[in-house]
């Protein structure tokens, strides 16, 4: 199913908008291959609309290139003709749909740039208004239009760290789409537009938590299944100092290991759900040990794409660069495998002192987990009743406390949920097991545990660009991860 998604999605997104655009870049005489290329059919849109050729910047500029992209959009297709508010909202919203139709009909044809003084005499000389004026309703309708796109159907997101190499690059950028799981239903509803949690430059709240609405979910394609790669809001970011609402967490970009109900550990780098082992994503990579007796030629190294992490002695590596790099005889190499029962405070429930913040008659267990042997542990499911002691209530004390909203107070060894003394707490909510794909170089759920239902933001469709920050300008761009589905 995951495949079918992939190419509906492609389908719609990209190839009916871009044979629409074709069609219509041939009306107005220019090559219709310009409308594949990135960025450049939109530096074409700017010039057939009459804008300055300068706007191409500012869809370089976060939040701004929202904006604009959807103010060229609207500019273009009135060169077309397409001047109404129904037309308008059907060539931003289902540009699918109506880019073909308009570039297929015979009767829709290129009229010149919108923006001109021309234009607008011939063309809209009925509708009377100032330049102030039609800039306030266009910024407005931009900002609405961007704002129920990315709410409700696609967002996109770009991958900031390294922590889902070899299968996503820093540099990559993608399509989430908030179909496949259901778009939820903003939770903070005054913020400003495309700023998520931080003004840019003002490094103040970009939103106003005086009012909070309650968590919804719209009807999706499918739940949330083990192998998905998942966009979804950072729990930690509910605590001090930042103390921020459920949609204004910082968004985190992993693969999902386990669903509710399910049971996971992690023994000798190896993920088991339910006490078997979990297929491994063809680009996860971890840490090795490596020497060799003698000088390997880099390119060796580059074309296996062995990495050397900042502040890291050790490379990272996928499996089958690891068994290249083993038939080499002058090389030794193994993998880095922290041993079974030796304790990590860094990850959960040690996780910032989280097994201390529910200890009965004052005693804290210990959980000797490490990132490579952790757990098992079981994944709390919606309406599943955990009994509650000294060694469960470590695991599941935060996700009952903080993430369903209940006030729990420890007195000895007795456990009080909203004043009512309990043994057993029933979940509200579904939560999930979040795991980077890069496996030693990953904050995820080994850390800080469990995601909850509220917190899952969409599916990663595909990469519609990559950019290369370390490479030269000519080199940029890695053109073979255009257009290429997650797996």
């Amino acid at each position: 199913m995951n495949v079918v998604y992939f190419v509906i999605a492609v389908i719609v997104l990209i190839v009916l908008p871009y044979i629409g655009l074709w069609k219509l870049f041939e009306k107005a005489g220019e090559a219709g291959w310009k409308a594949f290329i990135p960025i450049y059919n939109l530096y074409v849109m700017i010039e057939l609309s009459g804008r300055p050729k300068w706007w191409v910047i500012l869809l370089f500029i976060p939040a701004i290139n929202i904006i604009v992209g959807v103010g060229i959009t609207i500019d273009f297709i009135k060169s077309f003709g397409k001047t109404s508010f129904g037309d308008i909202i059907k060539g931003v919203v289902l540009q699918f749909i109506y880019l073909p139709i308009w570039g297929f009909d015979p009767k829709t044809q290129y009229l010149g740039p919108s923006t001109s003084e021309e234009f607008k005499e011939k063309y809209q000389k009925n509708i009377k208004k100032s330049s102030t004026q039609e800039w306030t309703e266009a910024i407005i309708f931009a900002v609405v239009a961007a704002t129920l796109i990315r709410t409700l159907f696609i967002e996109a997101y770009t991958i900031p760290t390294p922590s889902m190499e070899r299968s996503l690059l820093v540099g990559d950028f993608l399509f989430v789409s908030k179909v496949n799981y259901g778009a939820r239903t903003p939770m903070t509803p005054v913020a400003f537009p495309f700023a998520h949690h931080t003004m840019p430059l003002l490094n103040t709240k970009a939103y106003w938590d005086g009012i909070k609405l309650p968590y919804y979910r719209l009807p999706g394609l499918s739940e949330v299944k083990k192998g998905d790669v998942v966009v979804f809001n950072y729990p930690v970011d509910a605590d001090s100092p930042l103390y921020r609402p459920v949609d204004k967490r910082e968004n985190y970009i992993k693969r999902c290991q386990g669903t509710p109900g399910d049971t996971v550990s992690v023994v000798d780098a190896q993920v088991y759900v339910n006490r078997k082992a979990a297929p491994n994503p063809p680009g996860a990579q971890t840490q090795y040990n490596l020497s060799s007796s003698s000088q390997l030629n880099q390119k060796i190294y580059d074309d296996l794409e062995v990495t050397y992490y900042p502040n890291d002695v050790l490379p990272t590596m996928t499996k089958d660069a690891f068994n290249t790099l083993k038939g080499y005889s002058q090389v030794a190499i193994s993998p880095v495998i922290a041993k079974r029962g030796t304790g990590d405070p860094s990850v959960f429930p040690n996780f910032r002192n989280f097994t201390k913040l529910y200890p009965l008659n004052g005693k804290t267990p210990q959980y000797n987990w490490n990132v490579d042997n952790f757990g098992p542990i079981i994944i709390p499911k919606k309406g599943w009743t955990v009994k509650l002691d000294s060694l469960t209530m470590p695991l599941y004390g935060r996700a009952i406390e903080v993430y369903e909203n209940n006030k729990v107070v420890i007195k000895g060894n007795d456990i009080f949920i909203n004043g009512t003394k309990t043994d057993t707490y029933t979940f509200k909510m579904n939560y999930y097991w979040m795991m980077g794909d890069n496996r030693h170089d990953s904050e995820d759920s080994r850390f800080w545990g469990f995601v909850p239902e509220d917190h899952i933001v969409g599916k990663a469709l595909f990469i519609w660009m990559s950019w290369d920050d370390n490479a030269s300008f000519i080199h940029k761009i890695r053109w073979s991860r255009l257009f290429r589905g997650i797996h």
